[in-house]
């Protein structure tokens, strides 16, 4: 709403000015023009009923105006009569036309042909009868000639449909290229069984829908109040408005319904996390526990790797009322062993897991691109990151503390640094990139995290972060790290600085899983409780324990889709729940 009159006046109207443009052809003539006008019609019906009538007339009124008006223009050059090369004209100059709103405006007669090509009987009946619906009584206060666009499309009803109208209820008003009016048509119509917009008969006050399987009868059935003839009014078609219709896929139900009748009062400018464990869908498949789950850039799809040693593709749609349970687009089944990173590679929209082993894939396909195998079958790689667009490269750590960089289009390493620095500071367990891929950090079992240079190899920093195993590590914007440990705690880090921002403990369980939501970590234990921690002053922290009902098995991965806010949740039963 509030860009709707910048859309109105910097898009629509510039748009319809050419359209109903009475000087300016189309290079492709009447066909380009006729899609572009029912392409933006299209649009603009769209945004009517999205904000309803008052609004409409408060902000679009002028553009629906005008697409309705150039029907009165061509109408009235028609009565006018204007000639191809009227005297008195210099040579270059297009004749002046001074309609009945009192406006001249100049028209260019070679033009004609096209325009009334373009804004036909047909067309008026496409834009009157959404717009009447859409508008209802405030179409007479909007668009001044409505009558004539209604008459228009009246005649293209008849056009079509002869029997199925009064000729006597609608006066020859249009131009002379509309079909010819019978005047002798008078009197009460016959009905041919098939009128009406839907195939449907009036008996009375009642709709009446034919049979499928009766014949049709070829000849008239009598007047519309008639009962009895042409087995109308028969019992056996009393039950036919009673038969169950199948429910619409596409309707919002159940736990999808709650959800958005809550989204909808929320203010775009909330930046809180709002959890309230509503179940939206399921996600079976997997054997084995879900070890990761990725959300894609787009939050159409998301990856999970699992313990049953495949990567599954899974697409992400508003479907069912909560309870159904949604199949698998895709399933890489290259790995040997339990898959424990998977990610989306931006730039090259590639897939990147892996289980011990670096596999790149098609996400489209399934197919491998290339496998990266450890060096040394007894030194496995231990923890992996994907660089951020625009770069195009893939960090792996092995168990002997190496950094490795591999570039997805190239053969061979890129980069290989060593980050133990004499020190043993044990396996590294998770990495993290920085959004700007100038910097990556690595979180070690003993505790330690390292901060590396991506440009130039220098470890920029090394500390003692915590007492126990890392075992999430995410990098923010504004050189921001956020950790968590076996010890129970969640810290927060300047990359630079020597102590912590905020740190924040777990009381029952270690938090080994969390995602960020803006200056918001979410959170997850084994104990399958969820936690919002604020990165900003002052620190707070809030937890809510999954029902059972919503959540079964215990929350082994966690991921949030951003945009969405929406959570999705895998557990050692290797369901994924999707949860808002």
């Amino acid at each position: 709403m509030d860009i709707l009159p910048r859309i109105s006046h910097e898009v629509l109207l510039p748009v319809l000015s050419f359209l109903t443009s009475l000087v300016t052809g189309f290079p492709s003539g009447a066909q380009a023009r006729t899609i572009l006008c029912v392409k933006t019609i299209s649009l603009i019906a769209l945004i009517c009923l999205r904000i309803g009538q008052e609004m409409v007339q408060q902000h679009l009124s002028e553009p629906v105006a005008t697409f309705f008006q150039v029907f009165s223009q061509l109408h009235e050059l028609r009565q006018q009569d204007l000639k191809l090369d009227p005297a008195g004209r210099g040579e270059g100059q297009l004749p002046q036309v001074v309609f009945s709103d009192g406006q001249q405006r100049s028209v260019d007669p070679a033009l004609l042909d096209e325009l009334q090509k373009v804004f036909t009987l047909e067309m008026a009946y496409t834009i009157y009868v959404p717009f009447s619906c859409l508008l209802g009584d405030i179409i007479r206060k909007i668009i001044p000639n409505h009558e004539l666009v209604g008459e228009l499309a009246a005649l293209y009803l008849e056009s079509i449909s002869p029997s199925s109208r009064n000729p006597a209820s609608v006066e020859p008003t249009v131009p002379s290229t509309g079909p010819e009016w019978d005047p002798q048509g008078g009197g009460c119509p016959q009905d041919d069984g098939h009128s009406g917009t839907f195939g449907s008969v009036l008996v009375g006050n009642r709709i009446q829908i034919p049979n499928d399987s009766r014949p049709e009868n070829p000849g008239p059935l009598g007047p519309i109040s008639g009962v009895g003839g042409g087995g109308l009014g028969s019992g056996s078609d009393d039950n036919a408005l009673k038969q169950e219709l199948p429910r619409s896929v596409h309707g919002l139900s159940g736990n999808w319904l709650a959800y958005w009748q809550y989204e909808i009062g929320v203010s775009q400018q909330d930046a809180h996390f709002h959890f309230h464990q509503i179940r939206l869908q399921s996600f079976p498949g997997h054997s084995g526990a879900v070890k990761c789950v990725a959300p894609l850039s787009g939050e159409d799809f998301f990856l999970s790797g699992s313990k049953d040693r495949t990567v599954r593709l899974w697409p992400l749609y508003n479907y069912g009322d909560g309870t159904s349970e949604t199949a698998p687009r895709l399933v890489y089944t290259q790995h040997r062993k339990s898959v424990f990173f998977v990610g989306q590679l931006e730039a090259p929209q590639h897939v990147v897991s892996c289980d011990g082993a670096v596999h790149v894939w098609d996400p489209f396909t399934g197919k491998t691109l290339r496998t990266v195998e450890p060096l040394d079958s007894r030194v496995p790689l231990t923890a992996v990151a994907v660089m951020p667009a625009p770069h195009t490269s893939i960090t792996m750590a092995s168990s002997d503390s190496t950094l490795r960089f591999v570039d997805c289009r190239k053969p061979g390493l890129q980069h290989e640094f060593r980050l133990g620095g004499g020190l043993n500071p044990g396996l590294v367990r998770a990495l993290a990139v920085s959004p700007s891929g100038r910097s990556v950090v690595a979180g070690f079992s003993s505790g330690f995290m390292v901060l590396l240079d991506t440009r130039t190899g220098l470890v920029l920093r090394g500390w003692p972060a915590h007492e126990g195993d890392i075992l999430q590590i995410k990098a923010v914007e504004g050189s921001v790290l956020v950790s968590s440990s076996s010890d129970h705690s969640l810290t927060v880090w300047k990359e630079l600085e020597q102590k912590p921002t905020h740190h924040y403990k777990s009381a029952s369980d270690p938090i080994h899983t969390f995602d960020l939501y803006g200056s918001e970590v979410v959170t997850g234990t084994v104990s399958n409780k969820i936690g919002v921690c604020s990165l900003l002053e002052p620190p707070s922290q809030a937890t809510t324990k999954l029902s059972s009902e919503n959540f079964r098995g215990t929350l082994t991965s966690l991921a949030l889709l951003p945009t969405k806010r929406h959570l999705l949740l895998g557990s050692d039963n290797g369901v994924i729940r999707l949860l808002a």
